[in-house]
């Protein structure tokens, strides 16, 4: 039996809830890879809820449909979450890079299909071509439930496991200018402790992303076996591989391997909303999510203020070090006006406090090169 029932299902649903929560209001800021992120992390915790479910204290194959869907899914999400980290790095730094900081909506466009192409398009692809290297259907673990089996041969590794290393690395690049952007404009917030939370949030995604990633394909690649044909990959693919609890628990590697890749997506949920969920209307929202569950059920009758059902009056501001002469909007040729002329015109930027860069404090404002303090909304995809 599972000696963290029912703690596993627990966690695994409540963090699916807590994420999929402030969904509504991260699509209406159009944070595309945070919004992809929060999908596939609550399809996941869903699924892994289920199957603790479902197979607990059994290795029956009861669902084999269920299985071949929520295999695959959760195969594309080894991938899709660390493609999903990778586009909210590259969104944190045309953030805080004062060059890229106003986008026409050509390039918010691009930005928006670029994303969905990475964090969505490309892990189905993946999905797809994992066919190649899946050895058999599923395999079920008891107490785990089914899981996706991928033949351990070298094309496994160009196909599969080396993409969430190559995410992580490209998040790396992208951390570390953020991080240089952020340093060299430091002086000009008023606060840092929200500085510090957003610099926590790049270097635990990058810490996770690489950490794991490098220690998955360095256990498996010690038990590679030959390559010999496609027919021999796929000889017994109709077979489903069954591992009773009493079996794989008592091999040390294959438990960890096992239990980790669990508790992993409850990992990333929590990690999310501890960066993520903390702003002022995701607390609101929370309560009002929360207060009208309740009333629904007849559990309290606590009425919740109206107050946090708008924008807040505390809006994020983000002041772009430049004044333009003339639109900042990246033409086609890729020219931008030229800063600091006799007709400055101030460009307003606004964050959501639920957009990646509501670590940046309230009612900040940041010196320009021309001598004049300006701040406004931000509309970024």
């Amino acid at each position: 039996m599972d000696p963290t029932y029912p703690l596993y299902p627990i966690f695994a649903f409540v963090c699916m809830v807590l994420v999929m929560i402030p969904l509504p209001w991260h699509l209406q800021a159009w944070n595309t890879g945070t919004c992809m992120f929060m999908i596939w992390t609550g399809v996941v915790c869903l699924i892994q809820f289920i199957n603790s479910i479902i197979w607990r204290g059994n290795a029956i194959n009861v669902a084999p449909v269920y299985c071949d869907i929520s295999t695959r899914i959760v195969m594309g999400a080894g991938v899709a979450l660390p493609a999903c980290s990778f586009c909210i790095q590259r969104c944190l730094y045309r953030i805080t890079n004062a060059n890229l900081a106003t986008f026409s909506r050509e390039q918010k466009r691009r930005n928006l299909i670029i994303d969905l192409c990475v964090c969505l398009g490309f892990p189905i692809f993946i999905m797809a071509l994992a066919y190649i290297v899946q050895g058999h259907r599923f395999s079920i673990y008891e107490d785990i439930g089914c899981t996706f089996g991928i033949y351990n041969i070298w094309p496994a590794y160009p196909i599969y496991f080396v993409w969430p290393l190559v995410f992580g690395l490209m998040s790396l690049v992208y951390c570390v200018l953020t991080l240089r952007s952020f340093s060299a404009r430091r002086s000009r917030f008023q606060t840092s402790q929200r500085y510090v939370r957003l610099m926590l949030l790049s270097t635990t995604d990058v810490a996770f992303t690489i950490g794991f990633s490098t220690w998955v394909i360095y256990s498996d690649a010690k038990f590679v076996n030959p390559y010999i044909s496609w027919a021999d990959t796929h000889s017994y693919f109709s077979v489903i591989h069954t591992f009773p609890s009493i079996i794989w628990r008592n091999e040390h590697d294959t438990s960890v391997a096992v239990e980790f890749s669990r508790w992993n997506i409850v990992m990333c949920a929590i990690v999310f909303i501890a960066f993520f969920s903390f702003a002022e209307e995701t607390r609101g929202n929370y309560k009002i999510a929360f207060g009208t569950l309740a009333k629904r059920t007849g559990l309290s009758n606590i009425s919740f203020s109206s107050t946090f059902m708008g924008s807040s009056s505390k809006d994020t501001e983000l002041g772009v070090g430049k004044a333009w002469t003339q639109s900042t909007s990246v033409g086609s040729n890729g020219t931008m006006g030229s800063p600091c002329s006799t007709k400055d015109a101030h460009e307003l930027f606004k964050l959501p406090s639920f957009h990646p860069m509501a670590s940046v404090p309230p009612d900040t404002t940041i010196q320009a090169p021309c001598g004049e303090e300006f701040s406004d909304t931000l509309d970024i995809v």
